[in-house]
């Protein structure tokens, strides 16, 4: 790879944190209580009805840990809550309060916002193309050889 060019990686995250930094400055502006990037991204992959600390570690790709700490920060806030899992004793699930939804409800609008802005910066065939590639299956990871 040529030295100066950058990563499919690099060129991913640097998107991916235009969209957090849009997104938190227009939270900001509203008044919302300020988060952090992990905690964005909890609430992207939290289900209506409920996920796991363990759950949302997993399609985070962060620890346990770091999942718990996001989870205790927004239940603090009010935006998130710990309800009894019905199918084990053992486990909570962690979902939005109403404030909760009303915050991920604004994110919503303001990501639609974002993504309009962006097909008038590169073109909204381009957005199109871009959303219909990332959305392809890629499958598992390569093994390395041997």
């Amino acid at each position: 790879m040529d030295a100066g060019r950058r990563s499919l990686p690099q060129l991913l995250g640097e998107a991916r944190r235009w969209f957090d930094d849009a997104l938190l400055a227009a939270l900001e502006a509203d008044g919302a209580e300020q988060v952090s990037s992990t905690q964005l991204q909890l609430f992207a992959v939290l289900d209506e009805r409920g996920t796991t600390v363990s759950e949302l570690a997993r399609r985070m790709g962060v620890t346990r840990q770091t999942a718990h700490k996001a989870v205790h920060n927004l239940v603090a806030m009010g935006l998130l809550e710990q309800v009894p899992h019905p199918g084990s004793a053992r486990q909570l699930l962690i979902r939005r309060t109403p404030a909760g939804r009303r915050a991920h409800e604004r994110a919503t609008q303001v990501l639609g916002a974002l993504e309009r802005a962006l097909a008038e910066r590169i073109g909204g065939r381009s957005v199109t193309e871009l959303r219909a590639v990332l959305e392809l299956p890629w499958g598992e990871p390569p093994q390395p050889p041997g």
